[in-house]
């Protein structure tokens, strides 16, 4: 690899942060869980090519994990975090224990009637959960071959929940259907989880327990040689096959941000490619501004990833029809600062962080999350916040219909110079056209752009 080049192990293994936070998993779950599944594989004497394809693979294994989480929200009537974690927790392939994790986490404020409604409704829905689990794993796939892996990568992740019996999810894989490499994911995720929580006692234990049923018998006595070595911390990016490393050149990372992009847009049915028409507007109003090719790039990228601290919010709040609450609120506006946490650790990316985690800051320090003026805002993130607005205001939301671009260009106007950038706002206007204002559009500018109407 080129000197000063980027490692694509160095990237992904940032962005698996972001992954982490949608399954309500602590940071770096995703790297652990690679330490453990690339020390199985060295036990196992996989060779070179196996091992690059699993190593990605591990990294990788919860790139499908949004496009599940507002259904999940949804029927369970919680906070998709909170129910993806503890699932990892159980032995949800056991009808006892399954049922009585439902029991713990349903509506976990509502009254009797209404958890067990809750639960009538998840008995009915079995096939409604296969296809979602379908869903996750088929979109995890699509997602690794997006960026550029292999095909045996792709399939790695797809069979992440299948279980050795054939109990697993979605496609009942058994025993040595399941591919190799599925399997060590599939043992090296529940390894890492139980590590955390009770070092490899408790590794050890789920390890066997499960031994022929979630997991291939093989690889648990495999286990035995390398157990120790979960106490040891190193470097992820050591266990890539020095012969097979990967680089992350300029086409790749744009990949890498359109992919991601993806996993933003797909946790809400109301965000479906927000990232991405914003991540248009932007470069289309930045390049009427004479913007060069440079900056016209970093614009295009942030805008593709601007919401990806938006996985760390719960679908309760994303998708809910009324008002926010001040509590919920406080939690929206901290996503920006998840934004820049996250792409502050992405090689390639981590330039972006200032301006995507501006895109609530506004002119007169009446934005969020901390409260910037116009001294501090440069052209980019002027623009970024006025692709943002104009994108969240046309689109249907759970709390308000979608707006014509027209009626949208009247609100923006209406938040210049004060809060948005004139010259931004005039450049937008001219790409769409101008048409007459109503009475009715200020009225709704109050109500879509006030402080505590701010879009989602």
């Amino acid at each position: 690899m080129v000197a000063g080049s980027i490692r694509l192990s160095e990237v992904v293994r940032g962005l698996s942060h972001a992954l982490d936070v949608t399954e309500g998993e602590p940071p770096g779950h995703a790297v652990r869980t690679c330490l453990i599944g690339m020390r199985l594989a060295q036990e196992l004497g996989l060779d070179a090519q196996s091992r690059s394809d699993l190593f990605y693979a591990l990294l990788l294994k919860d790139a499908g994990c949004s496009a599940n989480s507002a259904r999940m929200a949804a029927l369970f009537g919680a906070d998709d975090h909170i129910a993806k974690r503890t699932s990892k927790r159980v032995d949800w392939a056991g009808k006892l224990p399954a049922f009585m994790w439902s029991v713990r986490t349903v509506a976990p404020r509502g009254s009797l009637r209404a958890r067990t409604e809750r639960l009538r409704a998840i008995k009915d829905e079995g096939e409604v959960t296969r296809s979602l689990m379908q869903a996750r794993c088929d979109r995890g796939a699509e997602i690794a071959l997006l960026i550029g892996l292999t095909e045996a990568t792709a399939e790695a992740i797809r069979a992440l929940d299948e279980h050795w019996d054939g109990r697993g999810q979605p496609r009942a894989l058994r025993g040595e259907e399941i591919p190799l490499l599925g399997r060590i994911v599939c043992l090296a995720q529940t390894l890492e989880i139980f590590h955390a929580a009770g070092g490899v006692r408790a590794a050890w234990g789920v390890a066997r327990r499960r031994s022929g049923r979630w997991f291939d018998p093989s690889l648990v006595a495999a286990l035995r040689g390398c157990l120790r070595d979960l106490e040891v911390e190193s470097d992820v990016s050591d266990w890539e096959p020095e012969d097979r490393l990967l680089e992350a050149d300029d086409a790749r990372l744009e990949c890498i941000a359109t992919a991601f992009a993806g996993v933003v847009d797909a946790k809400s049915p109301w965000t479906y490619r927000h990232s991405d028409r914003a991540s248009v507007i932007a470069a289309g109003v930045a390049a009427a501004l004479g913007a060069d090719a440079s900056t016209l790039d970093d614009l295009r990228r942030a805008a593709m990833l601007h919401d990806i601290g938006k996985l760390a919010v719960s679908n309760r709040i994303l998708d809910k029809p009324g008002p926010l609450t001040e509590a919920e609120f406080a939690k929206v506006r901290e996503h920006p600062l998840v934004t820049a946490e996250i792409l502050g650790r992405v090689p390639g990316l981590r330039h972006l962080a200032p301006l995507a985690s501006t895109h609530h800051e506004r002119l007169d320090g009446h934005g969020y999350p901390h409260g910037l003026t116009g001294a501090d805002l440069d052209m980019p993130m002027r623009v970024l916040a006025v692709a943002d607005v104009f994108e969240a205001v046309t689109s249907e939301r759970p709390y308000r219909a979608a707006m014509s671009a027209e009626q949208a260009l009247r609100i923006l106007r209406a938040e210049a110079p004060a809060r948005l950038d004139a010259e931004v706002v005039a450049a937008l206007t001219a790409l769409v056209g101008r048409r007459g204002e109503t009475a009715g559009d200020a009225v709704r500018a109050e109500a879509v752009l006030g402080r505590v109407g701010e879009p989602r």
